[in-house]
């Protein structure tokens, strides 16, 4: 949940590094540095805020040196301070070193090292590294010996860079589950904690994998084990997302450009091989159980999930949350898990994934990033395709992961024989439609909800309801509210309200409802039946619902109407709606659009 970027070329990169971390904000933007070698030592330069910030305080762009580290923070040991901001040195400033993830024994190796004399300045885990270096380094004489003997007393999950005053043209670094990458370009190498750290630059990179590490100059890499030192031929890899994906494109906020950009995400999830989700498919029909899982938004999508292979094939899928799975879950050879991420470095589910496969489970990932951890466990992957998403709060990428859990729901019910291939391909030709309604409503209807979003963006709590598969839509809104603008917001089925909730419902109390198409008539008349009960009590109801129904309007107090579409893919309308209305408040309340407070894009630690 931190930002790594290294590069060393033929001239100052200090303006490249500074630029590389500017790209990485996102994954965590709460301090950041950087340390340049100029050629006569480490010169370091650190401070808390945003880049931008810092480079305002600091003049990170004016440091001088051909070869650098830097880090982008989001805290985990430690407060958020000058002195816990990375990077840390060693005492005499002969090593410095970045870090992503968590040293779980860093307690007993801090202790040590105290007793040996070493004086530490930060409160973080990551300072025993350059401290542990500086030790075996006056034994060994010898960098790279150091570095790995330094990797062998280290324990957790974690990425790692580093650089010395002793060899100035390598950067040392090395990967243990936390991820990293390697970019080859014409002038310059790079490291990065993902594709973004470098994209500018070049498109080629190397992905580490999990116990390697690497020696990278200007013009050349070497990857390596770090048990036995033995070298590792590496393949590369070409990225096929376009730098101007990553910009802006003149929205205010990429939250908003990314709820734009869900049209094409899912015209991209639909271009995914059929061929692919019917191996997955196959893989879960022939299975015992099935458990689909994530967390944080994606254990919503995997929920949405559970009711799509309900309704599609009548087979009972459990979805369970990526922290709770090795609590509840049955595993064994008979069993397939099908985890979702967007980073695919997801801690929580890769533990859960890890449990399982330990147990013999065949494993499917659907993952937005080529070459992530989670992909390289997996027995199969479907790569999403939606693109990088900056905003550390997922919008395209939700959307994507729930048309490919459509496609897989349908194509299932092919397998079990539940549905024939007529019945899946107008499933598929309804998705099919989903690009232009999204677009439409985009459109038509982002005024009107900006408008309505700052009319009561003054509330403090909401209740967002949904029945059936509008439950775990409503959860996904809800979460949307709470992440964006800070505002309470709780997600709960229709039918739950009556059992507890309802206590609370008074004319001060706010509720956002979506309501099915008038066609779902089961589920129509159930939810109508919720908005009745909160109605009786002077509750106020705010309606997402469809142009198509005929129905009293007195029930609503405010509304948003959306365009009629077939069933399938009125849950998609309905959040994306949400999203805008999340944003729309935010934007309100002045909060940090892509950036909120506390979170973090790729959530790397326990």
């Amino acid at each position: 949940m931190c930002g790594i970027s290294g590069i060393i070329g033929s001239k100052n990169i200090s303006g490249q590094l500074l630029n590389s971390i500017r790209n990485l904000e996102y994954r965590g933007y709460d301090s950041c540095g950087m340390a340049l070698n100029n050629g006569k030592g480490i010169s370091v330069k650190k401070n808390v805020g945003f880049v931008d910030d810092v480079e305002r305080k600091e003049g990170l762009s004016r440091m001088g040196g051909k070869m650098g580290i830097a880090h982008t923070r989001w805290a985990t040991h430690g407060s958020v301070s000058q002195a816990n901001t990375h990077p840390h040195l060693s005492c005499r400033g002969d090593f410095a070193c970045v870090h992503n993830g968590i040293i779980s024994n860093y307690r007993a190796l801090r202790e040590s090292l105290q007793k040996e004399g070493h004086k530490f300045l930060s409160e973080t885990d990551t300072e025993v590294i350059p401290h542990l270096m500086e030790k075996n380094f006056e034994s060994l004489k010898d960098v790279e010996k150091a570095f790995v003997a330094t990797l062998r007393q280290l324990e957790g999950t974690f990425a790692i860079a580093m650089i010395s005053i002793y060899e100035q043209d390598r950067i040392y670094c090395a990967k243990f589950e936390s991820p990293l990458i390697l970019g080859l370009g014409k002038d310059a190498n790079y490291i990065g904690s993902d594709f973004n750290a470098f994209i500018e630059y070049t498109k080629t990179a190397v992905i580490l994998d999990s116990g390697e590490y690497a020696i990278v100059t200007g013009d050349s890499f070497t990857v390596k084990e770090s048990l036995g030192m033995e070298p590792v031929e590496k393949e590369t890899i070409n990225i096929s997302w376009d730098v101007e994906m990553s910009k802006k494109g003149g929205y205010p906020h990429y939250m908003l450009k990314e709820i734009y950009e869900q049209p094409q995400a899912i015209v991209n999830a639909m271009g995914v091989d059929r061929e692919k989700i019917r191996e997955i498919a196959e893989a879960m029909a022939r299975s015992e159980r099935t458990y689909l899982l994530g967390v944080g938004t994606t254990f919503y999508v995997a929920k949405y999930g559970q009711y799509c292979f309900s309704d599609i094939s009548g087979c009972f899928l459990p979805s369970i949350s990526s922290d709770e799975f090795t609590n509840l879950a049955e595993v064994d050879e008979k069993t397939t898990v099908l985890a979702l991420s967007q980073s695919g470095e997801t801690y929580d589910t890769l533990s859960a994934v890890r449990f399982a496969k330990e147990r013999g489970a065949k494993i499917a990932v659907v993952v937005n990033v080529i070459g992530s951890s989670l992909s390289r466990l997996a027995d199969y992957t479907v790569l999403q395709g939606s693109g990088p998403e900056i905003c550390v709060i997922s919008t395209k990428a939700a959307v994507s992961q729930m048309v490919i859990l459509t496609r897989l729901a349908a194509e299932f019910a092919c397998a079990r024989g539940k549905i024939n291939e007529s019945q899946r391909d107008e499933i598929e030709k309804n998705l099919l439609q989903l690009p232009e309604t999204i677009q439409r409503m985009l459109n038509e209807k982002s005024g009107f909800i900006h408008t309505l979003a700052h009319k009561y963006s003054h509330i403090k709590n909401w209740l967002y309801l949904g029945r059936g598969i509008y439950y775990p839509v409503a959860l996904e809104s809800a979460l949307k509210m709470k992440e964006v603008s800070y505002v309470h917001a709780e997600g709960m089925p229709g039918g739950f309200l009556k059992h507890g909730t309802i206590a609370m419902i008074d004319s001060e109390h706010y509720a956002v409802v979506f309501v099915p198409p008038k066609e779902d008539k089961k589920l129509f008349d159930l939810t109508m039946g919720s908005i009745e009960e909160i109605k009786a009590r002077k509750g106020f109801v705010l309606g997402f619902y469809f142009n198509s129904l005929d129905m009293n309007n007195d029930l609503f107090d405010e509304r948003i109407t959306l365009p009629s579409i077939n069933a399938v893919s009125a849950p998609f309308l309905q959040l994306v709606a949400a999203q805008l209305f999340a944003y729309f408040t935010a934007t309100a309340l002045k909060r940090n659009i892509d950036k909120p407070r506390s979170l973090a894009k790729s959530v790397t630690v326990a």
